[in-house]
Formats: structure tokens, C-alpha cells, sequence
């Protein structure tokens, strides 16, 4: 998974980006709230692990905001010292999905991580529709205007992250990220595979629902509207 860390202890954010990285996560750091509030909003994140008590917004500020701002949901379990019941139902209330208080053990963080995550996928309807485009992630299949799409595996991911994203842009770096992780190919294959994408999912078609975002990414778009 690509997760988000917001955490102003530095000894215990190296600790757990250390121990979640050998368990095969990628993760981003931010040190404070109003940065992590901006990573979280700019990029794609499988899951955020917030601190409660941070300099600039805190935890709950944070979440709240980002329940409000996001275009989509981001599952978020918060690290806190604080343990009170009333603390937790705040947690909650502000749109948390778990909570973990410290200190903890780095390995009932990453199962907490693990559960969060299939527990947000079952709650998830695995059906997408945007204007023509239905994706089926349970069964892999995409389908335009009623016509089944004979996508390539990559371009199938591709397809879906862009649709689970949708309306936000997705960055090449995210993308790529999402696709091979830390061992991206040394040739351009995310152009080649986008190239594959368009000739099923629009050129067929009578107007394009894969746009690219120049400088920045790509996103899809449900109608002929310009970009």
C-alpha cells in the first residue's frame, strides 16, 4: 500500500516508515499538520496514519478536513498517547476509521494496517461508474457504452486507479508508484501503456474519457468537455 504518515516525533516516524517499508508499503512523511493535510489532498494514499497532537493543524482538524475536502476516502487510523473513551469517540467522530494509542507495538501497527485496509476494500462497492465506463474490480472487467474493453492487465490497473481517483488527477510518479512500486521498468512504459489504454477505452468512441493533464498527470472525464 501507498501510505501517508503525519507524525512530528521524528525517532518513532523513522521507526514505523523502517518497519512498514520491510513489510513492502511505500510510504510519504509529513512532520506537521497543514503539510500532511496538503499530501493528502494532492496525492493518491491507500491509507493515512495520523498523530492526533501535531504543530500547524491537529489530528482532528486534519481529518476533519480532509472527510470534507477529498474526492475520495481514505481510510485513517490515528496514533495517540491520549486513551480516554471520550477521546476515542472524538477520534471517530472526526472521521477516523481506527485507533491505535502509544505507545504501541510496530507489529500491531501493521496489523492494524493490513485489517484497516481489507476492511475498507469489502465495504467498498466494487462496482465504478462513471458516465459510459463501468469497472468491476471484483471481476477485473471494464465496459464502455455496453461494449466489453479487451484491456492488457496493466491497463486494467491503470484504468482502475484512474476510476477510483476520478475526478483528481493522477500524477506519472503516482501511477508508476502504484503500477511496480519501487522498481519501476528503465524504459517509458506508462506512455506505452496509456497509449494501449486510449485505443480501447476511446477510440472507438465518439468523444475521450482519458485525459491528460500536462506537467501534472492524467484523469478521466465523463464527458466531451475540454479539459
Amino acid at each position: 500500500m501507498h501510505i501517508l504518515l503525519i507524525e512530528d516525533q521524528t525517532a518513532l516516524a523513522a521507526n514505523v516508515m523502517d518497519y512498514l517499508t520491510a513489510q513492502g508499503h511505500s510510504l510519504d512523511y509529513a512532520d506537521n499538520g497543514i503539510r500532511g493535510l496538503q499530501l493528502a489532498l494532492a496525492n493518491y494514499y491507500d491509507l493515512l496514519i495520523l498523530d492526533l497532537s501535531l504543530p500547524g493543524l491537529d489530528g482532528l482538524q486534519l481529518c476533519q478536513q480532509l472527510r470534507e475536502r477529498a474526492s475520495r476516502y481514505i481510510p485513517v487510523l490515528m496514533l495517540t498517547a491520549r486513551d480516554t473513551l471520550d477521546d476515542k469517540l472524538l477520534g471517530f467522530g472526526c472521521g477516523a476509521d481506527d485507533y491505535l494509542t502509544k505507545p504501541f507495538a510496530l507489529a500491531e501497527l501493521a496489523v492494524r494496517v493490513q485489517a484497516l485496509s481489507r476492511r475498507h476494500l469489502v465495504a467498498t462497492d466494487h462496482r465504478l461508474a462513471i458516465g459510459e465506463l463501468t469497472f468491476d474490480r471484483q471481476r477485473q472487467q471494464a465496459s464502455r457504452a455496453g461494449q466489453l474493453l479487451e484491456l492488457h492487465p496493466i491497463g486494467m490497473k491503470i484504468l482502475q486507479l484512474l476510476a477510483e481517483a476520478y475526478p483528481a488527477v493522477l500524477s506519472r510518479s503516482e501511477l508508476t508508484a502504484k503500477l511496480w512500486g519501487d522498481d519501476p521498468p528503465d524504459s517509458d512504459a506508462l506512455r506505452a501503456h496509456i497509449y494501449l489504454l486510449r485505443q480501447q477505452l476511446d477510440k472507438p468512441f465518439t468523444f475521450s474519457m482519458l485525459h491528460t493533464v500536462h506537467g501534472v498527470g492524467f484523469k478521466l472525464m465523463s464527458g466531451a468537455d475540454d479539459d
